[in-house]
């Protein structure tokens, strides 16, 4: 359904949803929804104003290139509980905006920021604030109420009763429209839809200061209306709402209670929307009867009117520190009468990431995984097939090449195809699906649902079953129809150097999936695969290395892995191999084949410790690219 609208009065239950997942119902208690009992049961916030001085963000150009600068010394001041539109043209600075205010950015920025006239603490300014992105990123495959619980108890923590988090849900989702399409997966909701759950997600802390990226964009003018309305909602009970909007229509306009408009990184006009055709006005650059203003002041800041159009804005709105055009300029608390106001620095009073303990984030980030994994017909349905298919292949394209003198040259092509089949399959899915995790993980993250470490840990932990059941599988298959030595030992051999082979390549797509694009990835992975294929000893025997080129063969996991596959299959004294195929095979003694690739039988355990300290490296280097990354995008 549709946000329910202002004027409509819904019987709802306040009862909290059972444990076992059912979906609340009404009872006979009545609650109006109207503008002054929406989300009414969340803790009531006290206003927070921002304001900004002489604030400027620069950035590098590349490697040895000067930095730009993209704000220049603007001014400005958000009062508490108003609805705030941050507006420009493209490349004017919204966005920058938004994300230095936020703290999303840290680098490359002067000036000061206040929160109620101090200095701004950023680690207690995340606490009470949220930013929401242009791009809803939400968990595709949890159900609306699933979504919600998960964030309830990531956000409010251990020490917030279920009942009060369920009843925080439903008040929620009752409030923005949601009720009804508690139980639809995020990803068949509507873009309105997206939008309201991602609001909702961060409405579960009750969060004083609100930040959203373009919320309106790829929604139809119906949409756009209720989204602004929902926020303009929340901001009249408390909260502090800002937001970025390109060019809103006239009606959309007149619902945000202030308007701040940048023109290259420069303030061009700060105040009340009713206050903007007056401020043209004054100005000598009237706007036209019927004209939209906001369309006028974009065309403006775009230089239609010419450069002197532009400078003279910037000079009337002294670049931000002009507060004349306000709704009510003497609520624009300024100075020491803001300190006074507000004598001690305003704390959030939510449960934060540091009331939660590791196990308990690392809980609820497992459970929310397994409902994906099982859900997930790529990482799980589509990669237990294809493990099945490629093994039914290979298995019937080398039938008794294991046990066969006059095939030996065949099984080590079988073994060595094995080997960049666990390889490749696991490094690739991840690099080709793990950005759009990273992309939720900096999100959430940021706004605080749980820390790094217990992300990560849960991502490891997650990939164990999966990967052990299709590596068996695979295995099993293989293993049987190509004949290999029906042994236990061998088998286990076999089977242990699959497992890590596959957990070295999931390691590498993690570094780079979690560091490069979804096209510099699948550009990248198999190009660093290329060089660890030339020193594992397949096409070019280890013997016959140059000298100066030797040391790749001890940094090639897939050396380890295809020694470690010949020492479980030939190795180990194995006994003499039929030969019923041929008159004569030449490699019906195994010693002879290890002799001929330079490769020993016993070096097993040697293989096993080399590819287990391999994915440890790579496990702790998967974790530090992680936090590099996320570091980077300050």
């Amino acid at each position: 359904m549709e946000m329910i609208r202002n004027e409509t009065v819904a019987e709802v239950a306040l009862t909290t949803l059972s444990h076992n997942d059912e979906k609340p119902v009404y009872n006979a208690t009545t609650i109006p929804i109207t503008p002054g009992t929406m989300l009414s049961t969340l803790p009531s916030r006290e206003p927070v104003d921002i304001e900004f001085k002489e604030l400027a963000y620069t950035v590098s150009e590349g490697f040895r290139k000067d930095r730009k600068e993209i704000l220049h010394d603007i001014f400005g001041k958000f009062p508490g509980s108003q609805l705030i539109a941050i507006m420009g043209p493209s490349g004017a600075g919204k966005s920058t905006l938004l994300d230095v205010l936020s703290g999303f950015k840290t680098t490359g920025v002067e000036g000061n920021v206040l929160v109620n006239g101090r200095r701004r603490d950023l680690t207690a300014f995340r606490r009470m604030s949220c930013y929401i992105t242009q791009d809803d990123r939400l968990q595709p495959l949890l159900t609306v109420l699933e979504n919600m619980r998960i964030a309830a108890n990531l956000k409010l923590g251990e020490n917030v009763s279920y009942e009060d988090k369920e009843t925080r849900i439903e008040d929620i989702l009752i409030g923005l429209g949601l009720y009804e399409h508690d139980r639809t997966l995020a990803r068949d909701l509507s873009g309105g839809q997206k939008k309201r759950l991602s609001i909702a997600l961060e409405m579960i802390s009750n969060p004083t200061i609100m930040f959203l990226d373009e919320p309106t964009t790829g929604l139809d003018s119906h949409s756009c209306t209720k989204v602004v309305e929902l926020l303009k909602e929340l901001a009249s009970q408390g909260r502090t709402v800002i937001c970025t909007i390109h060019q809103p229509s006239a009606k959309l306009f007149q619902e945000f209670n202030q308007v701040y408009v940048l023109a290259s990184g420069n303030c061009v006009y700060q105040g009340g929307t009713n206050n903007l055709v007056p401020f043209l006005d004054s100005v000598g650059l009237p706007c036209r009867e019927y004209h939209n203003p906001a369309d006028y002041i974009i065309e403006l800041a775009c230089e239609e009117y010419g450069k002197d159009a532009l400078n003279s804005l910037i000079k009337a709105s002294s670049n931000g520190s002009n507060t004349d055009w306000f709704e009510d300029p003497t609520k624009v608390l300024k100075g020491e009468t803001l300190l006074r106001a507000f004598p001690k620095p305003i704390r959030s009073r939510t449960q934060t990431l540091e009331d939660s303990s590791f196990g308990y984030q690392l809980y609820y980030l497992l459970k929310r995984g397994v409902i994906k994994t099982k859900r997930d017909t790529t990482l799980t349905h589509l990669r237990i097939g294809v493990n099945i298919f490629l093994a039914i292949m290979l298995g019937f394209l080398y039938v008794d090449a294991g046990n066969e003198g006059s095939r030996v040259l065949d099984n080590y092509n079988l073994l060595f195809a094995i080997l960049m089949h666990h390889s490749m399959t696991t490094m690739m899915l991840t690099v080709l699906t793990f950005p759009t995790e990273m992309s939720i993980l900096l999100k959430e993250h940021f706004n605080r649902w749980y820390s790094l470490k217990a992300y990560y840990s849960s991502v490891t932990v997650l990939d164990i079953p999966i990967s052990v059941l299709c590596c068996l599988i695979f295995s099993v298959l293989i293993y049987l129809l190509s004949t290999q030595p029906m042994e236990w030992m061998r088998f286990g051999m076999f089977f242990a150097i699959s497992l890590l082979v596959v957990f070295v390549g999931q390691s590498i797509g993690l570094i780079i999936g979690g560091w490069c694009n979804v096209v510099n990835g699948t550009f990248l992975a198999p190009i660093l695969t290329i060089p660890m294929m030339m020193f594992a000893g397949f096409g070019v025997t280890l013997r016959d290395l140059p000298n100066y080129l030797k040391w790749g063969s001890h940094i090639s996991y897939l050396r380890y892995g295809l020694e470690g596959y010949v020492g479980a299959i030939y190795g180990e004294h194995r006994s003499t191999l039929a030969c019923e195929m041929a008159p004569y095979c030449h490699y019906r003694y195994p010693q002879k084949f290890l002799a001929e690739i330079t490769m020993r039988g016993d070096q097993f355990w040697k293989d096993v410790i080399a590819l287990s300290v391999t994915v440890l490296v790579l496990r702790v280097g998967a974790y530090i690219v992680l936090k590099a990354k996320i570091n980077s995008v300050k």
